[in-house]
């Protein structure tokens, strides 16, 4: 949808850490940490590569993995801003009804069906009521 919609598009992600998942919380601070050094996405999707596999040693192996400076990685993690920003993801999931991941939102409509063809709906109603139609 990105590349359909560059100019319109703008992708903003919000953790929400279920409850039930041990790693959850812990993943969240860690991709969190990484972004403090502009590698939020690629460590975003490595989480992802071992959802069901992570724990605390594979965190920090997919850190050294892709790079990251661990020391400041490490402290990141724990840091009162990261421990801020979280909780107000989570504030924000909460206040906008979010019970599951991934929850997806086009302009504060959540999408129930994530087919592309419903992204592509949505989206081009929105840019319509804009006035922003990029097609």
């Amino acid at each position: 949808m990105l590349e359909q919609y560059p100019n319109s598009l703008k992708i903003v992600f919000k953790n929400f850490p279920l409850g039930f998942h041990k790693f959850a919380e812990p993943a969240a601070r860690a991709a969190l940490a990484a972004a403090e050094q502009r590698k939020f996405w690629w460590f975003h999707d490595e989480l992802f590569k071992y959802s069901n596999a992570l724990s605390t040693e594979k965190i920090f192996e997919i850190a050294q993995s892709i790079g990251l400076d661990i020391q400041k990685f490490a402290a990141d993690m724990t840091s009162p801003p990261i421990k801020q920003r979280l909780a107000a993801d989570i504030q924000a999931g909460l206040k906008a009804g979010v019970q599951a991941t991934p929850t997806v939102f086009v302009n504060g409509w959540q999408l129930k069906n994530r087919s592309l063809e419903s992204f592509r709906t949505i989206i081009e109603k929105e840019l319509k009521k804009s006035g922003k139609d990029e097609r």
